[in-house]
């Protein structure tokens, strides 16, 4: 050693040779350190995605070629989908335009950034879907409260044209509120509107509201995207292509994906995209034996997982279908359950697969049982465009002939009548078209949309249950039209699901929590009206542990009514000692009760609201909150209309000025209503 160390000290060169070697190395293998994940890097690894975007734009505009971006709004893919059809279709339609599909969370890292990014836009089209009561979705929230929330931006837009579809549901109070209001808001500051805003219902056929704004579209893109020796769009005919993952079967020896917990160093980020797995730990029937329904408290244990949540929040659950629908799809499929399949969105040598409007792959190898069971919805009626795909593969010609033209805007009341008012599932159709064998690449693609997590009111609160979510679930089971057994996915899971407090092999979900605005007051001394029939009680059950936590830590509570509703009190009041315990503590002032099925006449929430007009509007008047959660199309709106009378009763003011009175509540943040 001695040695060595005389020949480094009368060599210097070798001495900063040798250095900066052990530098090099050290700083590879710190690298890979860091890689694997030893030490989380300050921000999220995504987070330098804005830079490789903004070098694609560059290059984009580089090439001469006029940008169009395609944003969209989405909580089921359906609104995704469509911003990807409109592009693909218009590329082939414009080859002088280059067409981007962005969605809105991702297109800007903060507020400033997205007035920096919607400047320089030229032509955009956003897919905006409408959620709950008149909510933008999870990934456009962040954006539709900046851009309609600030009124002094005067004509900034001047440079924009642009073009907006909306997404809803007719049967509910704010039908496409999200796609209108961001059309006005768009408008007001200075954009110029291509067409009139789409309405699109999916109480209906969405597909066909979408094809028909469509067709409005271009024609005017071909005065902004043509040249005069271009030849026209209508002369070139477009026929989507059918999406189609590429698809290895593999041997049984393979092993199977298994799913890694996303925490990280004792941390972790829970989402849509990146849910927890929680173990159910307690199950209960809430109706009694008298009941010829049923309701379920589930609870999932969140101990560990760094999985946390606030008094009103939501939480999405990813169920699986039930075993008899699994093997009914694979026996329609004509493959064995145990078929170890992984399914990808690139060609073998990695380059993409024709077209961009495939959604990402679910994780494998694994089982087709698995695949069927976790990814598949196959109890929806199929949209049209799943009609086309299994047309395609459809042997018989007179089936692949029927199929299209269920399809086609001709069988418009067809469709309608046949599939989305008898309410006619996947299945059903592909049982009534034996000779539709679609390769699996396509059937996961373009036939069967991926499972969405079902949304649940958190019936807890962390202050009483920090390491458990509680959920109120009413049990979806009954005839369709066509006489199919309906059973609802997530609720017969919880209804079969085993807790862990019975078996050590417990069920398990992978679940995530939504914020909400549906929060008590932060002075618990403010006054509150709860109406929550059925399972509407579930965050009010919450509100109550909270408020009884306060009460017991020496927090003053205010008056708190409680409207609760069910059919009978021998068959459906559920948490019924528990609401009675929260009266003798005082943490509820008033419970007030309708039965609907116990007396000559029904009687309802709503009924016993307008007996007590008086006592609720003093109560609102002192700066009180009104919180409404249950059914949308009908308690909810009878509720309202209730509300819109007692104002205008109590404060003798014609119908024009209720009506302002109760919208300026909601502005206020004063009534709350957690619908569906």
């Amino acid at each position: 050693m001695m040695g060595s160390a005389v020949v480094l000290r009368e060599n210097p060169q070798l001495l900063m040779v040798l250095s900066t070697s052990l530098a090099v190395l050290i700083g590879c293998v710190l690298f890979l350190v860091w890689r694997r994940g030893g030490s989380a890097p300050s921000k999220p690894p995504e987070k330098p995605t804005p830079l490789v975007k903004e070098e694609e734009e560059e290059e984009e505009d580089d090439s001469g070629k006029k940008k169009v971006t395609v944003f969209f709004g989405t909580q089921t893919g359906t609104a995704e989908g469509f911003a990807k059809a409109l592009s693909e279709e218009a590329k082939a339609r414009y080859e002088k335009a280059v067409f981007k599909v962005v969605d809105l969370d991702d297109y800007a890292a903060d507020d400033e950034q997205y007035e920096e990014k919607l400047k320089k836009e030229n032509l955009a089209f956003f897919m905006l879907a409408t959620y709950g009561d008149g909510e933008p979705t999870d990934n456009a929230a962040r954006f539709y409260k900046w851009f309609t929330e600030e009124k002094e931006r005067g004509p900034w837009l001047s440079n924009l044209t642009y073009g907006v579809f909306g997404l809803g549901n007719r049967q509910y109070e704010h039908f496409n509120k999200v796609a209108c209001t961001v059309d006005e808001a768009l408008s007001e500051q200075g954009g110029k509107r291509l067409v009139p805003v789409g309405l699109g219902d999916d109480d209906q056929c969405i597909e066909d509201d979408f094809t028909a704004w469509r067709e409005q579209v271009w024609p005017e893109l071909d005065q902004l995207l043509r040249d005069e020796d271009d030849q026209p769009s209508s002369a070139t005919p477009y026929t989507a292509a059918i999406p189609q993952y590429r698809v290895e079967i593999h041997d049984p020896s393979v092993p199977l994906y298994e799913e890694t917990d996303p925490k990280q160093n004792g941390q972790a980020i829970y989402d849509i995209h990146h849910p927890c797995r929680a173990n159910v730990a307690v199950r209960r029937e809430l109706h009694t034996p008298l009941s010829d329904r049923s309701c379920i408290h589930l609870e999932f244990d969140i101990t560990d997982t760094g999985l946390t949540y606030e008094t009103g929040d939501h939480v999405g659950v990813y169920a699986e279908n039930l075993d008899e629908t699994v093997e009914e799809a694979a026996k329609l499929l004509g493959y064995p359950l145990d078929t170890i399949i992984s399914v990808h969105g690139d060609n073998e040598d990695g380059t993409p697969l024709a077209g961009s409007s495939l959604p990402p792959p679910f994780p494998g190898p694994c089982t087709l049982q698995t695949a069927l069971a976790r990814f598949a919805d196959l109890l929806n009626p199929p949209r049209k465009a799943a009609l086309v795909a299994l047309a395609s593969h459809a042997s018989d010609p007179a089936e692949a002939e029927r199929l299209r033209f269920l399809s086609s805007p001709a069988g418009k009341d067809e469709y309608s009548q046949w599939i989305t008012v008898s309410q006619r599932s996947l299945l059903e159709v592909m049982a009534e078209f034996p000779s539709a064998k679609p390769p699996l690449g396509v059937f996961f693609a373009a036939i069967a949309p991926r499972l969405q997590p079902r949304y649940y009111s958190i019936s807890s609160s962390p202050k009483f249950a920090p390491n458990r979510i509680h959920v109120t679930c009413a049990l979806v089971y009954g005839p369709s039209p066509t006489g199919r057994i309906h059973k609802g996915v997530c609720s017969n899971w919880m209804k079969y699901s085993v807790p862990s407090e019975k078996s050590l092999d417990c069920s398990w979900a992978p679940v995530f929590v939504r914020q909400s605005n549906f929060k008590l007051p932060a002075d618990p001394s403010v006054p509150i009206v709860m109406v929550g029939p059925g399972t509407g009680l579930a965050p009010f059950r919450g509100f109550l542990q909270e408020r009884a936590a306060l009460q017991e830590s020496g927090e003053k509570l205010g008056p708190a009514v409680l409207f609760f509703g069910c059919r009978n009190r021998q068959m459906d009041y559920i948490y019924e000692y528990e609401l009675k315990n929260y009266v003798d503590t005082g943490v509820v002032t008033d419970l007030v009760l309708a039965f609907s099925r116990e007396g000559a006449t029904k009687e309802y929430v709503q009924h016993k609201i307008a007996e007590k007009a008086s006592y609720i509007w003093n109560l609102i008047s002192q700066g009180g909150y009104l919180y409404v959660c249950g059914d949308a199309k009908g308690m909810a709106r009878d509720v309202h209309r209730t509300l819109h009378n007692i104002v205008q009763e109590q404060e003798s003011v014609d119908s024009t000025s209720a009506e302002a009175t109760v919208k300026k509540l909601q502005t206020e943040g004063r009534y709350l209503r957690d619908v569906w």
